[in-house]
């Protein structure tokens, strides 16, 4: 399945959907005419597990499109929020998890040129998160240094305490984009976190796609432009720690629990390590792609 957040109209409440030939779906509604009963926002919906996915797939399934009335709204006439709209927690974030981005970064922002031997992880405030279409923005009192970097994101189905990598992916609900958005000059002391926490510094979406629709999370092209070059081009094959670990490393120590976010890492081509360095400023567009998944499209604003 291919699950929104969505608004049918600008002072709507957000809503729990279902992409379906280029309509939505909504997932509570036609639960209710069937007389059971589904969640309308997507942390219910993941809080029910995995039968979950697979029976509201079949329900999908026998209406064959023909859906009744007041159930569904054509794709293009709903705001696409993002898929989940506030985390629970902290987003996790994995630093240099691709082998040419490890070596770009090693170049520009002093960080060490060996491969890591274990995955660097940061994290995210709910509030960096922005929906499909939204504004990122840039304070320049705070950066000079805007960067950016697509990633997959991954999004935990069940409380994960210590599981093994080989049992790490039947944890996972599904699979997003996300960009993880970077003040490469608002590191202090060697702290990510502010660099990378700021408000709007994680577009997110448009969709997650249930883990069962991707069996293999390491063959995905992504890329990203600005202004319509493109910057970053490469495949999640050329992760340095892949899901699975990145999953089971986390475990090992901190309870992963449903609808937790792991942006996986980004490959080489940010802004930082190109020469001369690029940075992002009002009045730019940026759009990132993530095969299986689909596009984010956001312009950067002053404030």
């Amino acid at each position: 399945m291919r699950l929104i957040t969505y608004r049918s109209e600008v002072t709507a409440a957000a809503r729990l959907g279902a992409i379906v030939n280029n309509y939505v779906v909504d997932l509570a509604k036609l639960a209710a005419h069937t007389g059971n009963r589904l969640p309308d926002n997507m942390l219910e919906f993941i809080d029910l597990g995995p039968l979950a996915v697979r029976s509201t797939t079949a329900l999908l399934d026998s209406f064959k499109g023909f859906w009744p009335a007041g159930i569904s709204l054509p794709l293009q006439n709903v705001k696409i929020l993002a898929p989940i709209p506030r985390p629970r927690k902290n987003i996790f974030g994995i630093g240099l998890n691709y082998v040419e981005h490890v070596a770009e970064s090693s170049r520009s922002l002093d960080t060490a040129k060996d491969l890591p031997k274990e995955p660097v992880i940061f994290s995210k405030p709910p509030t960096t998160v922005i929906g499909p279409g939204d504004a990122i923005e840039h304070n320049s009192e705070i950066t000079q240094q805007l960067d950016w970097e697509v990633e997959l994101a991954v999004i935990i189905g069940m409380r994960a305490k210590g599981v093994s990598e080989a049992e790490a992916l039947k944890y996972v609900f599904g699979y997003s984009l996300m960009i993880d958005m970077s003040a490469r000059d608002c590191r202090r002391a060697g702290q990510w976190i502010y660099s990378k926490g700021q408000d709007t510094y994680a577009p997110f979406g448009p969709c997650i796609v249930t883990a069962d629709e991707i069996a293999n999370p390491q063959e995905l092209a992504l890329s990203l432009k600005v202004n319509g070059v493109t910057k970053q081009d490469s495949n999640t094959r050329h992760m340095l720690f892949k899901v699975n670990t990145l999953i089971a490393d986390i475990s090992k120590g901190i309870t992963l629990e449903p609808g937790d976010i792991i942006a996986t890492g980004t490959p080489e081509g940010v802004g930082a390590g190109r020469d001369p360095q690029e940075w992002l400023w009002p009045g730019d567009v940026i759009e990132a792609y993530l095969e299986k998944v689909g596009h984010l499209r956001h312009s950067v604003i002053a404030v």
